[in-house]
């Protein structure tokens, strides 16, 4: 572990009893997250109604201007959602689906939120490609590219795969929608917190995430970024008394949008979700991602290293330039092997089609995932659960 981490263990509780190695899928909780909701609490018991005019209200946006700096983006550019699926849909509404430029351009290893959201939208007339992997890690950046043509209207894409944390190539794949006058909506949950981003610097027309994993945020507070020059003539169908211009204005029929990001907002705002969630964005941007990255390059080499050395498939890019923070083991018995490292208090994850996953965030110990990683060999090398695990599979 870089020495320079080590002092930030003793702010995540959760790592005096357990060995965490699932960022990639909830973030460890830092410990001033109580203080932060008891605030909320207080805030509420005291002040009462009062507390709307007293921050509440503008959460959405203020939370969202601290994660600015970690998106690569201006402050005013970001604003506060539950979860991916209702901000990407929110995108979704703002456009028509009408021939001839009504194609969805999506990969197979999209996180599924955004495929199901994508395919319902067959309804409103969408014509919806989706470009397949061919090895279940990466997607060909030249077949996303050539699958972008003149009749795409929107190009819904994850930044790095849940599958296999493979880093798809977001400035090409940009580079070439808005050639075709399309428009790239990048889903940074996996990215986010972990690698750096650059989403102005890139051009990105719409960003997507959350704050459950490496960001260490807690669920309930998704994020949605537009670029600037969409931020006044885009009309979201998805909306609520929150895009108004003046929303205590309460004005009878159509809404009229506000010139800034609130008009990508919708109902009441989930608060005190976006109360937990800004010490994580704090103790990231305090670090820094591109720390943090070196930090996670170095972890996740190592641990390629010590996979290999234990006879462990690897099925992340052993190209560090292209893996995000995650590592996937694609060993016998996944599901189960995870089951028996949960109940060991070793934290990790297993999902269908790749593997086991484990991840080291900047809290983690290089001790810590060799310890992991040797309890798998010990695991699939005990013969009784070996034995059990092939009877079981005979029925």
């Amino acid at each position: 572990m870089n020495s320079s981490f080590a002092h930030w263990r003793k702010e995540f509780p959760i790592l005096e009893r357990c060995t965490h190695l699932i960022s990639h899928s909830l973030g460890a909780m830092p410990r001033s997250t109580f203080d932060r909701l008891h605030d909320y609490a207080e805030l509420w018991n005291f002040r009462g109604i009062r507390a709307w005019s007293e921050g509440w209200w503008d959460k959405p946006l203020t939370t969202g201007d601290l994660l600015a700096p970690i998106l690569g983006v201006a402050p005013g550019s970001v604003v506060m959602h539950q979860n991916v699926s209702v901000a990407i849909a929110l995108i979704y509404s703002c456009f028509e689906f009408e021939a001839p430029r009504n194609k969805l351009v999506y990969t197979d290893m999209n996180f599924p939120s955004v495929m199901y959201v994508s395919e319902a939208h067959r309804r409103a007339g969408a014509n919806v490609v989706m470009v397949p992997s061919h090895d279940g890690i990466g997607v060909d950046t030249e077949a996303i590219l050539a699958a972008i043509d003149e009749r795409t209207l929107l190009v819904p894409i994850s930044h790095v795969l849940f599958r296999s944390a493979f880093i798809q190539d977001a400035q090409a794949i940009t580079r070439r929608a808005h050639e075709v006058g399309a428009m790239v909506v990048l889903d940074c949950y996996q990215s986010a917190g972990t690698v750096p981003l650059h989403l102005e610097e890139w051009g990105v027309d719409f960003a997507v995430g959350g704050s459950v994993k490496w960001l260490i945020g807690g669920p309930g507070a998704g994020w949605l970024y537009v670029r600037k020059d969409h931020r006044t003539n885009l009309e979201p169908r998805i909306t609520g008394w929150a895009a108004h211009e003046h929303p205590f204005e309460f004005e009878v029929g159509p809404i009229h949008y506000a010139n800034d990001m609130r008009r990508f907002l919708h109902g009441s705002p989930g608060v005190p979700a976006l109360y937990a969630a800004e010490t994580g964005y704090k103790i990231v941007a305090e670090i820094g991602v591109d720390a943090i990255r070196a930090n996670s390059v170095r972890q996740t080499e190592r641990m390629i290293a010590k996979a290999d050395d234990l006879g462990l498939v690897v099925k992340s890019p052993r190209d560090s330039t292209k893996r995000g923070g995650t590592i996937v083991l694609d060993v016998p018995f996944g599901k189960a092997v995870t089951q028996e490292l949960n109940r060991r208090e070793i934290l990790c994850d297993f999902r269908p089609g790749a593997g086991v996953r484990m991840s080291a965030h900047f809290y983690n110990t290089d001790e810590e995932l060799d310890r992991a990683l040797d309890a798998i060999r010990s695991i699939l090398d005990t013969k009784a659960y070996a034995a059990h695990m092939n009877a079981k599979t005979a029925y």
